[in-house]
């Protein structure tokens, strides 16, 4: 029997969407490549009633992909390095917008989360277009950025501290569309401004990110499972709820974000000229 076509609903104006009638147990080649061209075209895709997919079918979904991550201090699933576990009562609510791991030097590709267990109301995801990002900007800021990077960093005490230095405005590898590449949880400056322009850049860029015209939300049902291209999205989980949340997410391992070479140097301070930082991630030295 000759399987149905599968029914694509657009989430938002922006970006995003349902897509019915796939069973992601039973990925054939031609669903794949599908599926690859729908998260190209929008983004971030959904999949509702998934609840039957099983841990050993959501790795291998992920693994058509590329490699999978095995993250190295989120709790995991018993028996599944690969299968993340992101449980509310565990520190699990990523509630400010970000871009996944920019503080690695290959940063991911895209993540498949199933969630396995939602609040009766509360708890959505919001999902922003950064190709929009982008484009809505006026040509001078555009050619401005163009030739900026930014630099990542995590700190936490599994880890220590790591960073990474990438392009302001990055280029798909397979659309070669541009798209903004900073994030209010993990950029702390902008190497080639002085920190002060370097703040004031940052807090605009990341304004100008998340407005809602640029955005999709969703509303979760036990089972579903979101797909995301994390190399033009920006996500947030809206921490608006109390009941427990459970969700089990597969990483596909990253590329190395490129962009325009930085056309300036790195800007260098003035005598002693101080920096009084305002922000989370931010550096006292240069």
């Amino acid at each position: 029997m000759q399987k149905q076509e599968a029914v694509v609903r657009p989430v938002s104006g922006a970006l995003g969407a349902e897509i019915f009638g796939m069973d992601l147990t039973d990925i054939g080649d031609a669903d794949f490549e599908r599926i690859r061209e729908l998260l190209l075209r929008y983004l971030v895709i959904f999949f509702p009633d998934q609840s039957h997919l099983t841990p050993e079918a959501h790795i291998a979904l992920g693994k058509r992909f590329g490699e999978v991550e095995v993250h190295p201090f989120l709790p995991k699933v018993e028996g599944y390095p690969e299968l993340a576990l992101i449980e509310s009562d565990k520190g699990g609510k990523a509630d400010a917008w970000h871009i996944d791991v920019t503080f690695s030097p290959n940063p991911p590709v895209a993540s498949i989360l199933h969630l396995v267990t939602c609040p009766e109301s509360g708890g959505d995801t919001m999902w922003s277009n950064q190709y929009l990002a982008y484009e809505t900007l006026s040509e001078p800021y555009r050619e401005m950025l163009d030739g900026l990077t930014a630099v990542h960093v995590l700190k936490a005490p599994e880890v220590g501290e790591l960073t990474a230095e990438h392009p302001v405005v990055r280029v798909h590898p397979e659309t070669g569309r541009r798209s903004l590449y900073v994030t209010r949880m993990w950029s702390s400056h902008i190497p080639q401004l002085s920190r002060h322009e370097s703040d004031s850049v940052l807090q605009f860029l990341f304004e100008h990110s998340e407005q809602p015209a640029f955005n999709c939300r969703y509303r979760w049902q036990p089972g579903a499972v979101a797909m995301w291209d994390n190399r033009a999205t920006q996500h947030l989980a809206i921490n608006d709820y109390s009941a427990y949340r459970r969700g089990q997410r597969v990483t596909i391992l990253g590329d190395h974000p490129t962009g325009d070479a930085p056309r300036w140097k790195n800007y260098e301070r003035r005598g002693d000229e101080r920096y009084y930082p305002r922000r989370v991630n931010a550096k006292a030295g240069y």
